[in-house]
């Protein structure tokens, strides 16, 4: 009987443990209710190759690599987005930043509010990631809300000083004659108006005195219209050819005109170009000297393509200089080049700066700060949360404590940190900043990106 007995006790213990055995595939908890807390689902696959889904141990079929064990939840809800619908939001035409959420006139100027254009729709969800709790207990993400605020953009340019060519003048020979002297001795040097600049021998123009002389003497013994009109014409033509009152006057008190007339100079500046030498004929028209007025130069900067929208004219530049360190300078943007460089791709832009003192030198290196407000209140996000592959921008936005899903976004303007947000998020949606690399890993790895699960190439897609 006690063999009997001993058979039957074999017999279960076979019979328990074939019953206890379950599929590898899966596994189960229960609680102190009965009821059944949390189910598994196990495969194998390929960390290069996340398409290759086993339901055993193995290599990769396509590399020969160990398969690594997965184990996923399997009894969670699909991932929902509980994202409020955006709202009707109204502003003012002409004051964008000044908003409402009801229809209403503009307390800026009367005006009524029109309906602010909805921009920021759902994105397309690109992948999902559902955390075990071990996965859990090694990851704190830091989350941002979603937000609208006023953006400032700083950019920073460098800038060279040039002439001003607005400030360029010329000294020309308003009469044909060869120079005699000069006085102005090399380029560089500084001319005022009334400064002599060169002695002239012209026969035209020694006649044009000598028919002066003769009608000032006859109107001085006459006193007749006729006379007086010669004289009058004489003068008028002696002043086009830069000839000055004191000059004719001495001329009548010699009673006779020299050989050799001197020229002075109608404008101010740096002598640029020195045309004129001893013995050189000019014609009438031709340019004694070139000059360069430095009261006011201009500053020439580079804005990078990616900015170049955001410049426009009578925006205020802070400039500061290598050769007067300590002193900031504040100019005016004048000229926004209509043009954009294709090699360096950068547009020209031009400032113009008071010099009175002089210190400024065509050459001298400036490096400018433009403080732009951009326009309205954009939603935006940190830098951080933004993954940038190149082909697309990914934000992993929260769905609950575990799940999380990446949408591509559409991405405006950089400021201090933040980024706006044109398309893809919703205001008030919880984007990971801190832990985003770790869910991007996580679904490369894992073949949670909806371009790999529909990819039918054996390589590895990002």
């Amino acid at each position: 009987m006690s063999k009997l007995v001993k058979t039957i006790f074999l017999i279960s213990i076979l019979v328990l443990g074939v019953s206890c055995q379950k599929d590898d595939s899966s596994k189960s908890t229960t609680s102190k209710d009965g009821h059944s807390q949390s189910k598994s689902k196990v495969y194998y696959t390929c960390s290069m190759h996340p398409q290759i889904k086993e339901d055993k141990p193995g290599k990769c079929p396509i590399c020969h690599m160990n398969l690594t064990k997965i184990e996923i939840d399997d009894d969670e809800d699909d991932l929902v987005s509980a994202v409020v619908p955006e709202k009707d939001i109204w502003q003012c035409k002409d004051f964008p930043d000044v908003t409402s959420e009801s229809e209403d006139v503009c307390p800026m100027d009367g005006t009524p509010m029109v309906m602010k254009s909805k921009e920021n729709k759902a994105a397309k969800v690109v992948a999902k990631v559902k955390l075990r709790k071990a996965q859990l207990k090694h990851f704190s993400p830091d989350f941002f809300p979603v937000t609208s605020m006023k953006m400032t953009k700083k950019i920073r340019l460098l800038g060279s000083v040039l002439q001003s060519e607005e400030k360029e003048s010329n000294i020309p020979a308003r009469i044909g004659g060869r120079v005699e002297k000069v006085y102005v001795k090399s380029t560089g040097s500084m001319v005022k108006v009334g400064d002599p600049v060169i002695d002239l021998y012209s026969p035209k123009l020694i006649t044009a005195g000598e028919e002066y002389l003769l009608a000032r003497k006859s109107y001085t013994k006459s006193k007749s219209k006729e006379f007086k009109d010669m004289l009058n014409q004489s003068i008028e033509r002696l002043k086009l050819w830069g000839i000055k009152s004191f000059q004719f006057e001495k001329w009548y008190k010699k009673g006779k005109i020299p050989r050799q007339i001197t020229i002075y100079s109608n404008a101010t500046g740096i002598v640029r170009v020195r045309n004129a030498t001893v013995g050189k004929y000019f014609k009438e028209g031709q340019n004694f000297f070139e000059l360069s007025d430095l009261a006011d130069v201009w500053v020439e900067m580079d804005v990078y393509e990616h900015d170049s929208s955001l410049i426009k004219i009578g925006q205020k530049v802070e400039l500061e200089f290598t050769a007067i360190p300590g002193e900031k300078l504040v100019g005016e943007i004048d000229f926004v080049n209509p043009v954009l460089d294709r090699k360096s791709r950068t547009l020209k832009v031009r400032a113009t700066i008071e010099n009175a003192s002089g210190k400024l030198k065509p050459g001298m290196i400036a490096n400018a700060v433009l403080n732009l407000d951009i326009e309205g209140m954009p939603l935006v996000v940190p830098r951080t949360a933004i993954i940038d592959t190149g082909k697309r921008k990914v934000v992993w936005t929260k769905v609950s404590g575990k799940s999380f899903q990446a949408k591509t976004i559409h991405a405006g303007y950089e400021s201090e940190g933040y980024v706006e947000i044109k398309h893809g998020l919703m205001e008030g949606e919880e984007v990971v900043i801190e832990g985003s690399f770790l869910l991007d890993a996580q679904a490369q790895l894992f073949g949670g990106y909806e371009d790999m699960k529909e990819s039918k190439s054996s390589g590895h897609n990002h």
